[in-house]
């Protein structure tokens, strides 16, 4: 996310500074200054966000570990009723209660992902997370500022919104790849999507250069 994140809103800042002031110079500082600004804040928010979302997994740990320790008659009761939903019944269904609950960790681990949905993983590494979300947005990011560095403004515009919908393309079909759906689908409409920010950007870019031509 930070990746596509960094390609698709660099893109239309430095298409929408482009056409509103035909200076490279002026583009690249932009884009280098909204690659950065950008991805520390996207690490910050990544961080902040997964550290929130460990404490709340950490504090629901306590709860269960609670429940278990004051009311463990309540908590077999809903071990029972999660694989009674799953449709185990009689005997089978009493051993794995059994199993379950002869085990304290096992018996907390399961309440954790059966009943709340919650899995310690998810919230293990927020500086990990940070760092991950960061480099990518900066990566991403410097993609459609890269023309501008080596062609003026007009080839610089071309050369980058090509490059980013062609990255943006690649990076849904590999998506898709990795997860579910239709390779194509997939890179269709982050190409789209990169598209439309181009666009979105180079028209507010061309009003204020006759704004400010003015």
């Amino acid at each position: 996310m930070g990746f596509q994140d960094g390609i698709v809103n660099t893109l239309g800042l430095v298409l929408g500074v482009a056409s509103a002031v035909q200076d490279s110079r002026l583009v690249l500082i932009s884009g280098l200054v909204t690659t950065f600004a950008e991805s520390i804040s996207m690490a910050a928010v990544a961080y902040t966000s997964t550290k929130a979302a460990k404490d709340f997994y950490e504090s629901e740990l306590e709860r269960e570990k609670k429940e278990i320790r004051e009311i463990p008659h309540m908590e077999v009761q809903e071990i029972r009723d999660i694989y009674y939903k799953k449709g185990f019944r009689g005997k089978q269904l009493e051993s794995i209660v059994r199993k379950i609950t002869s085990n304290k960790k096992l018996w907390l681990d399961t309440m954790m992902a059966e009943e709340l949905k919650l899995y310690p993983e998810d919230y293990e590494k927020p500086v990990k997370s940070s760092f991950v979300v960061g480099v990518s947005a900066v990566i991403g990011s410097l993609i459609p500022v890269l023309p501008f560095f080596f062609l003026d403004v007009k080839s610089g515009m071309a050369y980058a919104l090509i490059l980013s919908v062609i990255t943006l393309f690649i990076v849904g079909s590999a998506k898709a790849k990795v997860t579910i759906g239709s390779w194509k689908k997939s890179g269709l409409e982050m190409a789209v999507v990169g598209t439309v920010a181009a666009l979105a950007g180079y028209l507010i870019g061309s009003l204020l250069g006759v704004v400010y031509g003015e």
